[in-house]
Formats: structure tokens, C-alpha cells, sequence
């Protein structure tokens, strides 16, 4: 699992990932990300784009059909579906590595996490 600092890289990473397994002009039937927590407070995501809604991949599934399509040609606002994402499918990091819906708070670094975390 590769996680970027900005959902831009995110996506970039994705769509190269892509369009090395399916070609160069290859059509996106799902677009999926994933937002991460970590126990310092940083927040990282992940995305992917599969050829077929069917598949489970990842990540949250977020758009798909032309949605999904247009996030591939570059033709996104990031901002826009930051703002999308449901808070509650963000995973917080318990352990090196493991990771939960919930912050953990019986630490302190679990507890600066989720008092970071309100603060957003």
C-alpha cells in the first residue's frame, strides 16, 4: 500500500499505475480513495482506477462511469472531492501500519491524533 502526503499524488500514482496495466487509452469504470490518518496527525491518501465497477480494489469507492473517467483525463477539482470524501471512512492509524475507522485514545500519540482530527 503507497500512501501520498496530497490526493493529487495520489491520483497521479494511480493513473499511472493504470495505465501501465491497462494501456495508455484504456477507459476508467471506477475511480477509488482513501484517506489515512496517521499516528502523528498527518493525513496521507490512496487511490486507484479499475476498468470494471465490479471490482472491490482498496480504496472507498467514490465516482465511476464518465465521473471516473474524467478524475483519469486530469479533469478534477482536488478541492472539490476532498470535500466529498465522508469523514467517517477515513481509517486512523492504531499501529505501525494497522489501521481503523477510529483513532486510538488510550495513547497519548492516539490522543493528539483524534484531538488533531477534531480540530479539522
Amino acid at each position: 500500500m503507497t500512501m501520498y502526503a496530497t490526493l493529487e499524488e495520489a491520483i497521479d500514482a494511480a493513473r499511472e499505475a493504470y495505465s501501465a496495466e491497462q494501456g495508455e487509452d484504456a477507459e476508467v469504470q471506477q475511480f477509488n480513495m482513501q484517506k489515512y490518518i496517521l499516528q502523528d496527525g498527518d493525513i496521507m491518501w490512496q487511490a486507484e482506477f479499475l476498468a470494471d465497477e465490479t471490482d472491490a480494489g482498496e480504496c472507498f469507492a467514490m465516482l465511476s462511469g464518465a465521473a471516473a473517467q474524467s478524475v483519469y483525463d486530469g479533469d478534477f477539482d482536488e478541492i472539490e472531492l476532498a470535500q466529498e470524501w465522508i469523514e467517517e471512512n477515513t481509517l486512523h492509524e492504531w499501529d505501525e501500519g494497522e489501521f481503523q475507522l477510529e483513532p486510538p485514545l488510550d495513547t497519548e500519540e492516539g490522543q493528539t491524533a483524534a484531538d488533531e482530527w477534531d480540530e479539522r
